[in-house]
This record gives structure tokens, sequence and C-alpha cells, in this order.
């Protein structure tokens, strides 16, 4: 009986063992939930949340551009993009990625090429499928798939722009199928009336690079567009309005769930113009008898508080073509056709000579500075069809003959203006063109200004011999934008007084809620000309001249053959200029010109029209401004007309 009990001691021996074993396994368990939980939990919760949540950054609205009137220029619609969120693919991409390197022994530089073949060959797949679902071919190119993950992986890959109706509703049916694809609706930006005013406007560009001060509260950026040009630069930060940021719930297998807008995105501003888009419309339709391929600007401005009433450069370009893919064809056909070149803007970039527009700055000096004064306007110079200049002879387009200031003035004698201008001398006539501004930006908002040329006295000093002056007299060797011109012309028609041009008139808040005002922009008078009063009478009268004397270079273009004329309600005052454009000696092109103000009596309207390689600025620009003052007329007579803003 005893020795039946010699075996209990080395059973209670392994039982004690396995004790001691038990707990050490269950203390290392403990220990490696402690550390887990306690020590590195918000790591991995913070982890799982990444792969749980997407916050996406969600574009504004963007604010409206309205004419004066309220007629919309720019707005927005709905258009529907299927995108791909190409880091949601990542448990995916790793999947593949360990099969393909099961059994490889690879360096760095090879795990990083299978890196790269897993994630395109698992994108390719779900774009393969996408394409099923919605019944629409698509494909991913590689190089752009590797660029968007390289350098955007925080913004949605878009797979289909602007999708049709027909297939969204598709891919609405069966989204479950298509992992890390989505639906956003974002606003596209629209121009409703294609390329009116396209230049002033301007259009918009995709900004791939755009940062917000909370840009770490999201994973993700929907497509944003900033203005490249025209008041949609000038205006861009206004326009743009907040983004807002929603989450998006991904589970496991990279499928959406659920989705929650935590901050809503507040609309933009709302630009309003000086533009009148009727009166647009009838510029743009004034240049039509010049056929599809002319090339020119015109400007009508309000003379006392320099409203921008109509800008157009021709030919034009659509800025809705931005919102989607441009060719590389197309865009070359633009950008860099050196004779049509429709993205640049004539009336604000392009600085042309200004030909025999300029006598009305060469009279003033000559007036201002003493040699023409009351005594000698009627007095008769000689003009034998040439002016001498020691051994340069500058032919004058007036018939040979006497000439008085009003004659020479409606007939356009290069002679006359050059001997009164060389008698004012050097610093007058400079003096005299700085008091316009010539030779500086008139401030325009839209980034597309240039400032002509147009020399200060001291370069003109450095610059300028006895026979460039004589040059400058009759509108060579410097340049001017159409809207210096206007502005030129507004300040002989209001008697004296230089404005700033003014394209805005206000800055409106899309939701009157948020506290913020109304901005108006007051219009701004520049400088006065300080000119004798009744002397710019005299211009005036003489411009009435040149289009209701039988003589004067702008009388076809106002008159019928009958001598009845074409416009019912307005008497126009004007000046025509043909300006030589010259290269190595040679001329190579003509610019011509039509400078004008209207009513007579009491003028409200500048209205200047440019031609590039026209025949003569009588012949092609007046019939031009001639139509446009018709259409004034017209808008004028109508029981809603366009009235002026009145200045702020």
């Amino acid at each position: 009986m005893m020795e039946g009990f010699e075996h209990v001691p080395r059973v209670d021996a392994r039982i004690r063992v396995l004790r001691w074993a038990l707990g050490i396994a269950l203390g290392i368990l403990a220990t490696g939930l402690w550390y887990v939980q306690i020590v590195s939990g918000e790591r991995y919760a913070s982890r799982a949340r990444q792969q749980t949540y997407r916050t996406v950054r969600v574009p504004a609205v963007r604010g409206r551009i309205l004419d004066r009137h309220g007629v919309v220029l720019a707005d927005n619609r709905p258009s529907f993009q299927l995108v791909l969120y190409v880091e949601e693919l990542r448990p995916l991409y790793d999947e593949v990625y360990s099969r393909l390197r099961r059994g490889r022994r690879l360096d760095a530089a090879g795990r990083e090429v299978l890196r790269r073949q897993a994630r395109y060959w698992v994108a390719s797949n779900v774009v393969q499928e996408l394409s099923r679902v919605i019944e629409m071919p698509l494909s991913l190119d590689e190089r752009t798939f590797h660029r968007h993950h390289n350098q955007w992986p925080y913004r949605p890959l878009p797979l289909l722009e602007d999708a049709p109706r027909e297939a969204v509703a598709r891919f609405l049916e069966q989204a479950a199928f298509v992992p890390g694809v989505d639906l956003e609706v974002l606003p596209l930006r629209r121009y409703p009336h294609g390329s009116l005013a396209a230049h002033a406007l301007g259009y918009l560009t995709r900004d791939d690079q755009a940062r917000d001060p909370d840009e770490e509260a999201f994973n993700y950026s929907l497509p944003t567009y900033q203005g490249a040009v025209g008041v949609e630069r000038g205006f861009d930060e206004a326009l743009r309005g907040r983004p807002g940021l929603k989450s998006i719930v991904v589970n496991s297998l990279c499928y959406r769930e659920a989705e929650t807008v935590w901050r809503s995105a507040t609309p933009g501003d709302h630009v309003y113009l000086t533009l009148d888009a009727r009166l647009q419309a009838a510029v743009v339709r004034a240049f039509e008898p010049l056929g599809p391929y002319a090339r020119g600007a015109a400007v009508v401005l309000d003379v006392e508080n320099g409203d921008i009433l109509a800008m157009a450069s021709l030919p034009a370009f659509d800025p809705n073509e931005f919102m989607g893919p441009i060719s590389a064809e197309r865009w070359e056909s633009w950008m860099n056709n050196p004779l049509f070149r429709p993205m640049f803007n004539r009336a604000t970039q392009g600085a042309y000579p200004p030909g025999s527009i300029f006598k009305i700055v060469t009279a003033l000096a000559a007036y201002d500075s003493g040699v023409l004064h009351p005594g000698n306007l009627d007095a008769e110079l000689d003009n034998p069809g040439y002016y001498q200049l020691g051994r340069r002879r500058i032919d004058d387009t007036a018939p040979p003959g006497r000439y008085d200031f009003q004659r020479a003035f409606r007939r356009s004698s290069n002679t006359y203006f050059i001997h009164y201008g060389l008698e004012a001398g050097l610093e007058a006539i400079v003096r005299m063109g700085r008091r316009f501004f010539l030779g500086e930006r008139t401030g325009l908002p839209t980034w597309q200004e240039t400032k002509g040329y147009f020399p200060t006295v001291e370069d003109a000093r450095r610059r300028w011999g006895r026979g460039n002056l004589a040059n400058v007299c009759i509108g060579q060797e410097i340049t001017m934008t159409p809207l210096q011109a206007a502005v030129l012309t507004a300040a002989i028609a209001n008697g004296g007084r230089v404005v700033r041009p003014r394209l805005v008139e206000r800055v409106e808040p899309a939701e009157t809620n948020l506290g913020r005002r109304t901005r108006w922009f007051p219009s701004e008078t520049r400088g006065e000309l300080g000119v004798d009063r009744e002397f710019l009478r005299v211009i005036r009268e003489a411009m009435l001249s040149d289009t209701e004397d039988p003589e004067g270079t702008a009388y076809r273009a106002f008159h019928q053959r009958d001598g009845t004329p074409r416009l019912k309600r307005f008497r126009v005052g004007g000046k025509t200029g043909t300006a030589q454009v010259e290269r190595r000696g040679r001329v190579v092109d003509h610019i011509t010109w039509f400078v004008s103000f209207g009513p007579a009596e009491q003028p409200r309207y500048a209205v200047v029209v440019m031609v590039e390689s026209g025949a003569s600025g009588g012949g092609t620009c007046a019939p031009v401004a001639c139509r446009i003052y018709q259409a004034i007329e017209q808008l004028e007579a109508d029981a809603t007309p366009p009235t002026l803003a009145m200045s702020r």
C-alpha cells in the first residue's frame, strides 16, 4: 500500500511546472496587452481612424460676375465627376505587392519598382471595373497615375469629368462593386455668353498647388480653380469663398459606407462690373462687316466717371473651353499664333502708335505753350504737300493748300501740326502727354495691362532729336493702348478731367448673414489737364467738323451718300488716325484709329476703335464707331435704357 504513493511527489512536481509556465505566459500576455492598450493605444487608435475615416476638403461655389444691370456673365453649374481616391486602395496595393514579391529576393530599387507595378495594376483594374459598371470605355494612363500618386496623393484622381447622367445613374446602382471610386458633385465655372467680354472676365485654371491654413484637418482635397487673368484673377480671393470639410467612412474592404459634412463651404462674393452686356454685344457686332479675321479693339467709356461700358478685343476666345481638357494643338493656336492671338487683350495689352489722334495732344501743347493762341487759330499756313526737315521730307496726306487750325484738324495735315509742335518744343509735348498719364498703366484689375511707351522729359531729352520730335507730333515713335486713348478722349469731352477707368463697381457678399458688407469702388479723377477750357471747346468743335464737314476724314462714315446723317439723335465729334508700323526701316503694317465722343452738345460717351492692318481710320474704324453709336441710340430708346452709374 505504501508503494502506491511513490509516484505522487513526481506528479505534483509536473503540475507545479505547468502552473509556473502558464503564469509566465499569462504575465507576458498581460504585459503585451498593457503596452498595446495603454502605452501605444493612442497611436494604434489614430491609425485605425485614418484607415476608417477620410476627411475631404470641398471647394466653395465661386461667386458670380455680373454686368451693371445684373446680367450674369459668369456663374456655375453642377458637374458630376467620378474620381479615384488613390490612397484608399492601399490595402489592395499591399496585398498585390505581397503576392508579387513572394519568393523573390529584391534590393530597395527592385522593391520600389514592384510597388509601383502593384499600385498601377490595382488602380487599372478598378478603372476597368468602373468602365464595365457605367458602360463607357475608360482607361488609366500609367504615367498620369504615377505622377498623381507621387505629387498629389491628397487629391482624388479624376476618372470621368462632367460625367453624363446615364453613367452617373449606373454608377449609383452598382457603386458597391467599385472600391475607392466615388461620385463628387462640383461647381463648374460657366460663361453663359461664351466669348462675350472674355478678355475682361478672364478664365480659370486648375490650382493643383492650392494650400489652406487648416490643411492638416483634411486628407483629400477636391479640385480647386483659380483665376488666371481678367477679373477672375484680379478678384480671385473674393470670388473663391471658403472651402468646406466632410468626412467619409470607409470599411476595411475600401468601400464607402457613410458621409458627414461638418463644415459647409461658404460661397464666394459676387462681382458687379460697369459693363453693359447689351452694349458689349453690340460693339462686337459692329466689327462683323470687317470679316471673321478682323484684329482690333473698341472701348466705350463714360466720360464723367470713367465707367467702362464696353471693352472688346478681337479675335476673342471662349473661356468655357478652359474648364475641360485642351488639346496641345488648340493651345498652340491660341498662344503662339503671331497674327491673331485670341488670348491677347488688344484693348489693354496692345500698345500701338497712335498716329494722327495724337495731334490732339500736339495742339494742346502748342496752345498751352503760347505757340497757338486765339489770335492765330484762323491764320493760314501753307502746306506744299510735305514738311521739309533738313534733308528729310515728311509726306502730308492732306492735299497741298492753305490751312487754318480747323481745316488742318479735319484734314489731318501733318505739315501744320509738325510746324506748331516743333515750335512748342520737346518739353511742352512730353509734359502735355504726361498730363494724360500716357506711359503709365491705368490700374485696371485684370493683370492684362501694358503702359505703352511715352517717355519722361528726361528720357526724351536723352533719346529724341528734332527728327524724332517731328515724328511724335504726328503720333509716331510712341505707343498707347485703346483704353488709354479712351481716357484721353474722355478728358477732352468732359472739360479737362483725366478719369481713372473703372471696370468693377462693387463686390457684394453672396450671403448677407455673414456680417460682410458690400465693397464699393468709387470713381476717381487722376488729374486735371490745366488747359484753357475755351481751347478744349475749340478742340471739340474741330472734332465735330471731322464728322460733319464734307472735308472731314470721318464724314462718309457718319453720312449717307445724299448727306443724310446715319445717326438720328447724336452728333459725334471724332478724330481719325493711321500709323505706320516699321521693322528694320520698312513699313510692314498700319494701325488705324478713330477716337470720338457723343452726344456733342453734352458728351456722355467716349468711343474708341482700333483696327490692325486697316485701310484708314476714316475708312475702317469710323464706320465701326458709327454702328456703336447707333446701338447706343437704340438702347437709350428702349423702355429700360442703360443708365450710367452715379459717381461715388
